[in-house]
């Protein structure tokens, strides 16, 4: 961790560490650099940032409701042979790169008329979710709402022209002139084109004198791809107060999400009802003496998880003990 060598003496003794050399830290890198005596909008200012389990992405989120990611670059286009593949290793030779990949607006103002109370578009918190068949998916919330998004490549579609003057198709879906009757035209076979124009019977078509020789139908192409982000839940009406904290639980299946007095466990998959596992909203808000500040699942334990309040005092929670934590297990 330090990059020094252990020497191991010969009689021995004790080992003594080699001096290691000093960090060096050095700017590497910045996004929405902007001009001299330029003036910071109050929509630009970040309020939330995560990276993904991975490292290879990152996510920033503003007052504006917008959600901007980025992709690190300098893990791609490396050759696999032996020496580059060390190079890549050695943490001295290179530092991350990162460049800006896609934004989307994640939340828009709102207003409750209930409560006669303004609900603004900033992101309070982002949280990666699992990758599946290489989408993205993350998590994303203001005071009130949550939203599952998922952000992914696809193919922009077009769909291509016929070879016919729009302008000479007749309301009937014939092809011709409108101001000449024309006799009813002859059957053709499949696959099979008139000849001549005298075919159709009539003496003024549109039609070059020998026939349309080959239709065009259209027909869909994929010209491009363009990073699309669609939200496949919306988690609401689950909060009274502001939502501080969200927190994805590592089987893939469940986050939490919590608020200055309640804690409220959901499935990615369930947006209409939730689980509320702690509550510490005292029957009379003036004996209130304490808030919730923050809640987070363990990393790699699916059953834990911690909140902490405003006294000073993390709770540890055991989901095996009671799904209701009403007592913790450890503080």
């Amino acid at each position: 961790m330090n990059g020094g060598d252990e020497a191991v003496p010969a009689d021995g003794g004790p080992v003594v560490a080699a001096a290691a050399a000093p960090l060096e830290w050095k700017f590497a890198q910045v996004f929405g650099e902007r001009t001299a005596g330029e003036e910071i909008q109050e929509v630009d200012i970040i309020s939330a940032i995560e990276f993904d389990k991975s490292g290879d992405h990152l996510a920033t989120g503003d007052r504006g409701g917008r959600v901007v990611l980025f992709e690190r670059t300098d893990t791609k286009d490396v050759s696999g042979s032996r020496r580059d593949l060390e190079r890549m290793d050695d943490a001295i030779n290179r530092h991350p790169e990162f460049r800006y990949k896609t934004e989307f607006q994640s939340h828009e103002p709102e207003f409750d008329y209930l409560k006669s109370l303004e609900i603004e578009e900033k992101i309070n918190k982002i949280r990666w979710c699992q990758t599946a068949n290489s989408a993205l998916f993350l998590l994303s919330t203001n005071d009130k709402t949550i939203k599952f998004w998922k952000v992914q490549e696809k193919k922009i579609k077009r769909i291509s022209e016929m070879n016919i003057d729009p302008s000479k198709v007749l309301r009937n879906g014939t092809i011709g002139s409108s101001s000449n009757s024309c006799s009813p035209k002859p059957r053709l076979a499949n696959g099979g084109s008139p000849e001549k124009s005298s075919a159709y019977g009539c003496n003024d078509l549109s039609f070059p004198a020998g026939g349309i020789p080959s239709l065009h139908l259209p027909v869909v192409t994929s010209l491009e791809t363009s990073l699309i982000a669609r939200c496949r839940r919306v988690y609401a009406h689950a909060h009274d107060y502001h939502i501080n904290s969200i927190s994805n639980n590592s089987d893939g299946e469940t986050f939490i999400s919590a608020d200055d007095l309640r804690v409220n466990l959901w499935n990615l998959e369930i947006s209409n009802q939730s689980f509320n596992i702690v509550d510490v909203k005292p029957a009379n808000m003036e004996d209130l003496t304490e808030v919730i500040t923050s809640a987070e699942f363990h990393p790699s334990h699916c059953n834990m998880l911690a909140y902490s309040s405003s006294k000073g005092c993390i709770r540890l929670i055991d989901l095996r003990q009671s799904a209701l934590c009403d007592s913790h297990a450890k503080m």
